[in-house]
């Protein structure tokens, strides 16, 4: 999957979990923020070099 589709989706479920949020669907919305975090963390990790920093590539 290319990386400006992942972004979209991570968006997708973020903005998804704020209506949710908003409109009252508390257990739901904070499973799609949590699953947001993660897929944006796991995205971050993979980019990082060996030794632990970020990559410009």
């Amino acid at each position: 999957m290319n990386e400006y589709y992942k972004d979209i989706l991570t968006g997708a479920v973020f903005i998804t979990g704020l209506i949710g949020f908003i409109s009252g669907e508390f257990i739901i919305s904070s499973t799609l923020f949590a699953s947001a975090a993660i897929a944006s963390n796991v995205q971050l990790n993979t980019k990082r070099g060996d030794n632990g920093n970020l990559s410009c590539d």
